[in-house]
């Protein structure tokens, strides 16, 4: 049986240009859906799958997540005080007990393989998981729980993977599969960002996976690949190479890319109509905001 997954690296060092200037002084993974910063959701997820060790990769200017995660006496003293309970549980939910979170820098942006590297003597002898928050999914199971269940059956590595439009291949890692296993797909290769007329398929790799530590080792043998940086996807390929298990899961939910403006603004609204507290008049205003550009157009 293979070893539980208890820790989990997330890569939080990127600049987030794409949504300057709000990220010149706010890093991107505390910026907020709904009422919660992405990152919140990243480890609630993980929380959910069993994770007891939480390592974030990080890089300058990235200090607010620290104090993020730390307890804040006088906060949950004024609130305590006004008798806000409701509001004293969701801040204590944003607490990280010492001992439970690392820090550690990437100091030369190289790319997501060198941003896992960089949590290697950390990660030891053991299979680990991977969250990017900005790929926020939405699940009555969550993602990485589904992904630990159907781990304890497939041992190696576990991608999570979901379909693409062909025309959008070239901005995914893409799976070659050598056969349908339920929701499990084993693979035969992985591609990063191929061309459409090279892709071997669809099935597209998104920001949660569950690795062997193997991976590790073959990251310091991997060398610069597509967009001069070194790739994640091509130290689990050379797993592949090796004849180590390496399987895609197709898992149940919606993923919203939180790393684009349109995909942030979409799940936005997607929460937003989820929540009873916001869902009456967040669907009144999109009713009448429509209408009015419909009666316009």
């Amino acid at each position: 049986m293979p070893t539980p997954v208890t820790k989990a690296i997330f890569p939080v060092a990127g600049l987030g240009t794409r949504f300057l200037p709000a990220t010149k002084s706010v890093p991107k993974e505390i910026m907020t859906l709904v009422d919660r910063p992405l990152i919140q959701y990243a480890i609630d997820e993980a929380r959910a799958a069993g994770i007891e060790e939480f390592i974030f990769v990080t890089a300058r200017g990235k200090s607010a997540l620290e104090d993020y995660f730390d307890h804040s006496p006088e906060l949950e003293r004024a609130l305590e005080d006004k008798g806000k309970a409701e509001l004293l549980d969701a801040l204590r939910d944003t607490y990280m007990e010492s001992g439970q979170i690392a820090y550690i820098r990437q100091h030369k942006a190289l790319g997501l393989g060198d941003a896992v590297r960089c949590a290697r003597r950390l990660i030891g002898d053991e299979p680990f998981a991977v969250i990017l928050p900005d790929d926020v999914i939405a699940a009555e199971e969550p993602c990485l729980k589904q992904m630990v269940e159907a781990h304890a059956e497939t041992g190696g590595s576990l991608v999570a993977a979901m379909e693409v439009p062909t025309e959008k291949t070239s901005a995914y890692g893409i799976l070659d599969v050598e056969s349908e296993e339920g929701a499990a797909v084993k693979v035969r290769g992985m591609v990063e960002k191929p061309k459409a007329e090279d892709a071997p398929s669809n099935l597209a790799v998104i920001g949660r996976y569950i690795l062997s530590p193997a991976v590790m080792d073959h990251l310091d043998n991997t060398d610069k690949g597509a967009g001069g940086e070194i790739q994640l996807t091509d130290a689990i390929a050379r797993e592949i190479e090796l004849g180590a298990p390496v399987h895609g899961f197709r898992f149940k939910g919606q993923r919203y890319d939180c790393g684009s403006k349109a995909g942030f603004l979409q799940a936005t609204v997607a929460f937003g109509l989820d929540r009873p507290d916001l869902r009456d008049e967040l669907r009144a205003f999109l009713t009448e905001i429509i209408s009015v550009q419909t009666a316009a157009e």
